[in-house]
């Protein structure tokens, strides 16, 4: 189901952590106990997604937690990228939130589609430490990213 590009997305200021920077980080943390307590501390620094977001339409179903998810396309230079937005009611969905985010948001939707992100789950160890719900939910809003990636690009 495509959605309707989100204006508030266009106001994300917060600086997130890359890609690059969370793999780093990774390196040094010496267990899943220290590993998941960092995605937690990365889930509050999510940007606030409105209340008025939080709908049926955005919502990710496949999650144990309840999960909205919004994607909007803007301008950087001379090329569009994906700029997404989204939310958890738990705190390590929300870190889960902040990987995805670390992952594919600026990236034009082409590139977002070229992506493997089991890779970068697989480096991340989160294929193995995380329950199987928990991989399902994740998945599901992998699932919902490319979707969206797709629409915005015109693939669909």
């Amino acid at each position: 189901m495509a959605l309707k590009p989100n204006s508030t997305t266009h106001n994300l200021t917060t600086k997130m952590i890359s890609i690059e920077e969370l793999l780093e980080e990774f390196k040094h943390l010496a267990d899943w106990e220290e590993r998941c307590d960092f995605l937690i501390d990365l889930g509050f620094e999510l940007p606030a997604m409105p209340d008025s977001e939080k709908t049926e339409a955005n919502r990710v179903h496949g999650c144990q937690s309840m999960v909205w998810l919004t994607t909007d396309l803007k301008q950087v230079g001379d090329q569009k990228v994906l700029e997404i937005n989204a939310d958890s009611d738990a705190l390590i969905v929300k870190g889960l939130i902040a990987v995805l985010l670390a992952i594919y948001n600026s990236k034009t939707p082409e590139e977002v589609l070229n992506i493997d992100v089991k890779q970068y789950f697989s480096e991340l160890q989160l294929d193995k430490y995380l329950s199987s719900q928990r991989k399902n939910g994740l998945f599901g809003m992998v699932e919902r990213v490319q979707q969206e990636a797709k629409m915005l690009s015109g693939q669909t």
